[in-house]
């Protein structure tokens, strides 16, 4: 009898599965990753937690979660499904997503690529945003337990760019939005050209929005002004606290535009639960 099974098996997260989802839009389909905790749902269903670039991060979220939610008197975090939206690829990142985070822009107004390089095409967050209200969300409402008033959106460098997009122009969509490193160089106008309509939807509206904004400590060295531009756009919504929103900047110490994403997580959890 052999000491050890065959090297060749598969690993998976337990009480995890995908699927794919079509986006009609953009001719393309979606890999869907979902997780659902292994505990009884509240009667009003579980928190949901959407993810962007769930290639790279959907993995750390349900470990985060699992052993997080075990103890919620002690971390705060309790259980909600995670719902990653990701590509048909096994690298962490696809260049999809500068054309799905990013609304039409100028070339000539385009930021430097960080790499020197030409970017790809970009643009369609606008129908990609169409695709999550229209057809992810929906999906995952009729097959889970789910609790449609607590809802999160997080998104980190492009896809933070993406979720404050979100939260200007369609700020009922969620209930959290989380955005970490956002780049808001990419498209400083659309904050500018957005803040009064927004202002007012906000007013009119009787929803209460959380918001965290998280950056690293590191990333002040960015050519972007990164931790300076999250700084301000926080301070400006700050100002509207006595409409019902609610919003927390985060610097870390010691992390970088990568690295933030451990302790975002971990804040993103517990924001998102409860």
């Amino acid at each position: 009898m052999e000491d050890s099974l065959p090297w060749q098996q598969n690993v998976s997260l337990p009480n995890t599965w995908g699927i794919d989802l079509y986006n009609q839009i953009q001719d393309r389909f979606y890999r869907i990753f979902i997780y659902k905790p292994d505990t009884v749902p509240p009667p009003e269903g579980y928190p949901v937690i959407y993810v962007l670039d769930a290639n790279s991060v959907f993995g750390t979220f349900v470990d985060a979660m699992r052993v997080q939610m075990r103890k919620p008197e002690k971390t705060g975090v309790y259980p909600a499904i995670i719902v990653g939206i990701g590509y048909h690829t096994d690298q962490p990142f696809s260049p999809y997503r500068v054309y799905d985070f990013t609304r039409p822009i100028s070339k000539e107004d385009l930021p430097p690529h960080p790499a020197g390089l030409e970017w790809p095409s970009h643009g369609g967050a606008e129908s990609f945003i169409t695709f999550i209200k229209e057809k992810v969300k929906p999906e995952i409402e009729r097959h889970l337990p789910v609790n449609i008033d607590k809802q999160t959106l997080f998104g980190h460098s492009l896809g933070g760019l993406f979720v404050l997009q979100t939260l200007f122009s369609e700020p009922d969509t969620f209930h959290t939005y989380i955005a970490g490193s956002p780049s808001i160089h990419w498209d400083t106008q659309f904050f500018r050209s957005e803040k009064e309509a927004f202002t007012h939807k906000v007013k009119q509206s009787e929803r209460q929005i959380k918001i965290l904004v998280g950056v690293g400590e590191l990333e002040k060295l960015h050519f972007s002004g990164m931790n300076k531009n999250a700084a301000e756009i926080s301070e400006e919504l700050n100002q509207l606290h006595q409409y019902g929103i609610h919003i927390q900047f985060r610097e870390f110490t010691e992390e970088s535009h990568v690295s933030v994403l451990l302790p975002l997580i971990n804040r993103a959890i517990k924001l998102g639960s409860i």
